[in-house]
């Protein structure tokens, strides 16, 4: 289409050729095939990256590529540290006498940490064991999922070095938000556990985001969220204190990424798919793995998708999913 092709000379990141050292690392699998793209079976998802054990993947070695790649940038070691200060911390005892209240105030309780700006969203979600990597196994019942966003204006300077700051501060915060949470149900009797990204063990995140409620999947295989758009992180904390579920919601977003090509355009190395594709036996929204990495790699995380959807822009998600919540109203009446 000669719309698609004009974007693409207006990108001044394409094209987008991967270094040969870094070319030199792929493994003979391919990512996609790990995630299960065109696989009409559902089946649990399978570790591609971000292995808390990089050994244990066949993208190790490129995943070691990224942290090599970042160390040149002195800041992302020390970010790191503080990160890793953070998720070492030790947890509060567990209180001996279990709390007993009404699953509805157990949720409520988590409005305290919006409130007091250690998080800017929480949800509950109901344990589904579709969302826990092949290999692995989580017994706790519940899911607490909590979001951080990101500054807008750190964010938009993706791919460049300050993007990739910024999401390590991010995940910083949310590894704060997921101790202090699971550290407050541990004060009530209760075992918690927290998960920490970007390497999150068992649990794959973004599941138990959607089903809680943080938003609904976008082109660009992040979460959009209609007051900070894809622009946040997410951690969680796993418990079997008996916290009420929150509901999934809709804003139409799926129906506007369909008709929407800014961050498919803006894509250096082209990895985002015009239509949905089924992935283990379902229809989603999916990111070419094979093409995004080695960009990713080279940039610091990239994050330009999350950056130019039209989403993230601060005071436009809340106008955009009212009017879209109009039009589908009148087309309700028509």
């Amino acid at each position: 289409m000669p719309y698609a092709s004009d974007m693409a000379r207006r990108n001044t990141h394409r094209p987008f050729t991967p270094h040969p050292a870094q070319v030199a690392l792929a493994p003979a699998v391919s990512g996609n095939e790990i995630n299960g793209l065109g696989e009409r079976e559902p089946r649990r998802p399978r570790m591609v990256y971000w292995a808390p054990d990089p050994s244990e993947i066949p993208h190790g070695e490129m995943q070691g590529y990224f942290y090599r790649q970042s160390a040149k940038v002195p800041e992302f070691g020390e970010k790191r540290a503080r990160r890793m200060e953070v998720t070492k911390a030790p947890m509060p005892p567990l209180a001996e006498t279990p709390r007993q209240v009404a699953p509805g105030e157990w949720t409520a309780g988590l409005d305290v940490f919006v409130s007091s700006g250690l998080c800017d969203m929480t949800g509950v979600a109901e344990m589904n064991p579709d969302w826990v990597y092949e290999g692995h196994h989580i017994p706790q019942s519940r899911v607490i999922m909590l979001g951080v966003q990101h500054d807008y204006e750190a964010i938009a300077t993706a791919p460049e070095a300050t993007a990739g700051l910024e999401v390590v501060e991010q995940y910083i915060r949310a590894a704060r938000a997921a101790k202090t949470v699971a550290g407050w149900i541990r004060t009530q009797g209760w075992e918690a556990e927290p998960v920490t990204g970007p390497m999150t063990g068992a649990l794959a995140m973004i599941p138990p985001a959607l089903a809680c409620g943080f938003g609904e999947l976008g082109k660009h295989g992040s979460i959009i969220n209609p007051e900070f758009g894809a622009s946040f992180r997410l951690s969680a904390v796993l418990t079997d204190a008996p916290f009420a579920p929150t509901s999934a919601r809709a804003h139409g977003v799926d129906d506007f990424c369909r008709n929407c090509r800014i961050c498919e355009d803006a894509c250096p190395p082209e990895a985002l798919f015009p239509e949905k594709q089924t992935v283990r036996g379902t229809q989603k929204w999916y990111v070419d793995f094979d093409k995004c990495l080695p960009f990713f790699n080279q940039t610091h995380g990239c994050a330009i998708c999350i950056a130019v959807c039209p989403w993230s822009r601060p005071g436009v998600g809340l106008n955009l999913a009212a009017k879209l919540a109009r039009r589908a109203e009148r087309g309700r009446d028509a």
